[in-house]
Formats: structure tokens, sequence, C-alpha cells
């Protein structure tokens, strides 16, 4: 068993601790010291990086070299609220420099009026590749890549329309 210690603590301990543990809390809580007059210089920031340049079309580039603009492009397109309009697609590649009377789009709605689930537009390269692009409900994400021609230098099969604007 235990015993406890008969002598008392005096009133000078207590006073003492007490005192100790008051100068504790306040030396916790006072505020931190000035900032010396003549801080170290701070390290400077590394310069910015600049971002990468956005893909630039190439007109004497293969498909391949082009696709990435190509796919900007249409992720751009599909990010806006023109994101179901083959139109908008198409203007927006021309406006980047392909050739309009090279592409070919499917229609916007269905024969009975409804938005498709599926829009594809395409960029005939040269007499071996197309570069196609497809969006909509039933893709996701857009999806784009380098195809082989078709025959007669067609690049989407089925019915497209036709590009008079």
């Amino acid at each position: 068993m235990l015993r406890r210690p008969n002598a008392p603590v005096s009133r000078a301990t207590r006073g003492v601790l007490t005192a100790a543990a008051v100068a504790m809390l306040l030396t916790a809580c006072s505020p931190t010291p000035n900032p010396s007059t003549n801080p170290e210089p701070a390290e400077s920031a590394p310069a910015a990086t600049e971002a990468p340049e956005a893909p630039a079309y190439d007109p004497a580039g293969t498909a391949e070299a082009n696709l990435p603009v190509f796919t900007a492009v249409t992720q751009q397109v599909w990010a806006s609220e023109q994101r179901a309009s083959g139109r908008a697609y198409v203007d927006a590649l021309v406006a980047v420099g392909f050739d309009r009377a090279l592409m070919q789009v499917t229609p916007d709605e269905t024969t009975v009026g409804n938005a498709v689930e599926s829009l594809q537009f395409s960029v005939r390269w040269g007499d071996a590749h197309c570069l196609i692009g497809q969006v909509g409900p039933s893709t996701g994400e857009p999806v784009t890549a380098v195809m082989a021609q078709l025959a007669e230098g067609r690049c989407l099969v089925g019915t497209t329309r036709p590009i008079d604007w």
C-alpha cells in the first residue's frame, strides 16, 4: 500500500508554482516580436513559366501533325453553348485555317427533329487521310482521330449535310 506523505505543501511552494504557470501562459500567449528592421532578402520567386503555345494549323504538315489543333478546336466548341451545332465545329475549324471545301458534317437533328446522339465532322487531308471528330451525348467527351479516307475521297460513312453557308 502506498502512503501519502504527511507533509503539506507549503503556501510558498504553491505561490511559486502558480507564478511559474502564469509566466508560462503569458509567454505562450504573447505576440511575436516585431520583425527586424533589416530582414534578410527573401528569395525571389522563379519567373512564371510561359503557358505552352496552342497548337497551330500547318497546311504543309501531315494529318497527324494537325490533329492537335483539330482536337483543340473540337474541345473548345464542345465546351461552348454551341456544342450540338455541326456548323459551329465547321466554322471554328475554318477560322483556324482548315479548308471548308474539304469538310463533311452529319446532321444536327434526327429525321423526327430530335437532337442527334452523335455528331461527326471531318476534314479530308491529302489523298489518303481524314481528320475526324465525334461529339454528342452517346460519345461523352469529344473524340478525334486520323483515319484512312473512304472510297471517292469521303471521310464519313452515311448521310452528311451540305456545307453551304
